[in-house]
């Protein structure tokens, strides 16, 4: 009997035995009323009479599941977002989760969506899509008031997506790609512009370099006429008769003009003749005695 009794305080220790994970926090009820508050450790319960509820206390998240919400332009959008929240640690905190409201999550899923259609029902498609912080911050804001008693931290609250209907999304994809075209035809045109502008910016200065060049020529011909104009006033002064017998020599010359030349005449005397020079006086021969 003895042994017995023994096994069955060992059984009835053991089925009482109850672990709490440091992620959790117990509620353990005795004959179905509260009896005390289990933090992490170790914990022995009394089988059949006690009973422990284990809460989880790290950060959650919860999705608030795809809906149509007719927009303020009368748009039948498909609404998703997230809300990622966490029980307090605390005692209170631990026993409202519990007993203030009936299974959290699904609460907090069907408190989101009505206020969804709240916020997105007085917003147009396009507004909603613009303005999704604005919608998060609103979202967020009502879900902390409405859930003061429930035990929670409502961390943050996201939009997961916000989809048109399909011919208005073709329609919004058709206006995006007509604006990317418009776009891409004014950075086309904008190059060519700029292109033309440097051809025309280099024909320009490759015309004042010809122009430049041209005027260094002119230059350069002008000032050797200078120079000679300058040497035949100093070499030729008094002597102008002889300079335009030199040039009537020099233009005949170049004319081609034919010239009778005495067979036993020099060609030099010949020419100084015509120029008005004094010919090269010729050399009796040796011995001739002249």
């Amino acid at each position: 009997m003895i042994i017995i009794a023994a096994l069955f305080i060992i059984i009835i220790f053991v089925f009482g035995i109850r672990i709490v994970r440091p992620t959790h926090r117990g509620l353990i009820e005795r004959m179905g009323k509260y009896h005390k508050f289990a933090q992490p450790g170790f914990h022995w319960v009394i089988p059949v009479i006690d009973k422990m509820y284990r809460v989880n206390i790290t950060e959650q998240m919860v999705g608030a599941e795809p809906q149509e919400i007719i927009t303020n332009d009368n748009l039948n959008a498909v609404v998703d977002a997230q809300i990622y929240f966490k029980i307090k640690s605390d005692e209170d905190s631990v026993k409202n989760c519990q007993y203030n409201v009936n299974d959290v999550n699904l609460q907090i899923v069907n408190l989101a969506r009505t206020t969804l259609r709240n916020i997105i029902g007085t917003l147009t498609l396009k507004s909603a899509n613009s303005e999704r912080g604005k919608i998060n911050d609103e979202l967020l804001k009502v879900l902390v008031k409405e859930t003061m008693n429930w035990g929670i931290d409502i961390v943050r609250a996201e939009l997961k997506e916000i989809d048109p209907p399909k011919d208005v999304q073709e329609t919004m994809n058709k206006i995006v790609k007509a604006e990317n075209e418009k776009l891409a035809a004014i950075d086309f045109a904008t190059a060519a512009e700029t292109k033309a502008d440097g051809e025309k910016r280099a024909a320009i200065k490759k015309a004042e370099g010809i122009r430049q060049a041209r005027i260094l020529q002119a230059e350069g011909e002008a000032e050797a006429i200078r120079l000679v104009n300058e040497a035949a006033n100093k070499y030729f002064i008094g002597n102008a008769q002889l300079l335009k017998k030199l040039e009537t020599v020099q233009n005949a010359l170049e004319e081609n003009t034919k010239i009778i030349v005495p067979s036993n005449a020099d060609l030099v005397n010949v020419i100084g003749d015509l120029a008005g020079v004094v010919p090269l006086k010729k050399e009796p021969p040796a011995g001739s005695g002249l």
